[in-house]
């Protein structure tokens, strides 16, 4: 039996309420359902060793041999073998180790004090590697040496970006968050469920590689009930693992500076994917080069960003957002809740005050430029071929659209020619100039799949409802772009705060993988 959305739902919220009243029972639960899924796997294997134990007692206690039953028994023995294989080689637990910049303590002596620190008065395990990277994020990452049997290698992951957004003391409460997954035995617990999960995808992957339907049928005989299960107790745990996070932040850098990073997280994330990096793209409209200052420039919005307008509108979608069962990571209205820090009326809720020394220049110090420099040349690299390609394609497509407004002056277009001046208008020109151009064409042919899916897109992203019926319109002529339609919505509703009707289109999204 499978589980649909609203069931699952449903059975998070009871594990919820049930871990909150009764958590070391719902720990013992977790545990023996884990556990549960081994007893199948070691149960399986010990019925295939009996099989070809008994197929091979056969052959050599036996005086019925000959070429029909020897080929039979081969025939059995075979696939049985493949299916241990893949079983056995499957529990030994493979993960790739981490990419970024390895820092060492003489380029970086603050930081590693600081990580020090926290590691000290949190309790937990001392990395073995940090790693910088480009990303607006931190993360633990724990590489299990031997497999199930654990002895972890310890990674700290930390983003240039994020250390250049926030301040010192801010980034100081995103490690204790980190540092807090990997303090306590609750993180032994979660690292172990992890890898039970890991296990089984990697069962479920390899048989299919191998093709082993006989194999993979006796798998998800049971893992087909099992996992939904197994997923929604393994969900309730991570979640409550990130409000325990929270907390140990809390308690060494107070609840005041837990917060304002978690705001400034937030905003400062859109505000890189809503308004930095499409701004670096379109400059590729005009130059067949990669700028080379990326990095330098993010680091300038990133300092002044409390000054930007467009914060203070990110900051209300965030706090309209609200916690779902698509994220194990809570909402940040719901965060700033349990840290007691959100008040009654979100509108008093402020932006944090600017800093003039960002956690990059206080930690990585001298060193900061040459590690700005290197991410700077990596994405250079990494953009060369792409970037040109787009800045030919922006050149052919801007002389043609150029053409298209000239002709539209002194005649009519024909249907293809409007379409391609109002795709054009909104790639190179505004989405607000492709609006009347869209809507034309939807005159002419009400049912116009690209124009109704693209005006759809542009009006959800301008918080307009009336973008959904156009979306609707488009994903009831092609089956395609269900899902990527219906995960517009759901984020558009999400992002408004309605919750139901979100939640609906992820069950359309479930139902239609059905």
């Amino acid at each position: 039996m499978t589980l649909t959305q609203a069931q699952f739902e449903t059975l998070v919220t009871n594990l919820e309420r049930y871990a909150q009243q009764k958590p070391v029972s719902y720990t013992i639960r977790v545990g023996l359902l884990a556990a549960l899924g081994y007893v199948y796997i070691f149960f399986v294997l010990g019925v295939i060793l009996r099989v070809l134990i008994s197929i091979i007692h056969f052959i050599l206690y036996t005086n019925v041999i000959n070429a029909v039953t020897l080929k039979l028994a081969v025939a059995m023995i075979i696939p049985l073998f493949v299916i241990a294989r893949v079983i056995l080689r499957s529990l030994w637990v493979s993960f790739p180790k981490p990419q970024g910049l390895k820092i060492h303590r003489q380029d970086a002596p603050k930081l590693f004090d600081m990580v020090d620190e926290l590691t000290t008065k949190l309790k937990a395990p001392r990395f073995h590697h940090i790693l910088l990277t480009e990303e607006f994020n931190a993360a633990v990452v724990q590489i299990p040496r031997l497999g199930l049997l654990g002895w972890q290698q310890n990674y700290l992951l930390l983003g240039l970006p994020l250390m250049q957004g926030l301040s010192s003391v801010q980034f100081g409460s995103v490690l204790a968050h980190e540092l807090g997954h990997l303090s306590g035995n609750h993180s032994r617990f979660a690292g172990w469920i992890y890898r039970i999960q890991k296990t089984y995808s990697q069962i479920f992957q390899r048989l299919q590689e191998n093709e082993n339907l006989i194999g993979y049928w006796i798998m998800e005989f049971f893992f087909k009930w099992y996992t939904p299960f197994f997923s929604a107790y393994s969900f309730v745990l991570r979640r409550m693992n990130e409000y325990e996070a929270d907390q140990c932040a809390m308690q060494l850098l107070g609840a005041k500076n837990t917060a304002e990073a978690l705001i400034n997280f937030q905003i400062k994330s859109k505000l890189l994917n809503n308004f930095f990096w499409q701004n670096i793209y379109k400059q590729a409209h005009e130059s067949t080069e990669p700028p080379t200052n990326v990095y330098t420039e993010m680091s300038k919005v990133l300092l002044t960003s409390s000054k930007q307008e467009d914060s203070g509108r990110f900051l209300q979608e965030c706090l309209a957002e609200r916690t779902d069962f698509h994220d194990t990571h809570p909402s940040l209205r719901d965060r700033l809740k349990a840290l007691g820090y959100l008040q009654k009326n979100s509108q008093e809720l402020k932006i944090p005050s600017q800093f003039s020394v960002s956690a990059g220049r206080e930690y990585l110090g001298n060193s900061l430029p040459k590690y700005i420099k290197y991410f700077e040349q990596v994405w250079c690299n990494r953009m060369q071929v792409p970037w040109l390609e787009r800045y030919n394609y922006a050149q052919e497509a801007l002389e043609k659209l150029t053409s298209l407004e000239e002709r539209m002056k002194n005649q009519s277009l024909r249907k293809n020619q409007k379409w391609e001046l109002a795709y054009w208008t909104y790639e190179f020109r505004s989405e607000d100039a492709a609006i009347p151009i869209l809507e034309e064409i939807l005159t002419d042919d009400v049912n116009h799949l690209s124009a109704n899916y693209l005006l759809g897109q542009i009006l959800l992203r301008q918080d307009n409802l009336r973008g959904v019926k156009y979306i609707e319109k488009a994903i009831s002529q092609d089956s395609n772009i269900v899902v990527e339609g219906c995960s517009l919505m759901y984020a558009f509703f999400k992002k408004q705060g309605n919750l139901k009707l979100a939640h609906s289109y992820q069950e359309r999204i479930y139902q239609y993988y059905q």
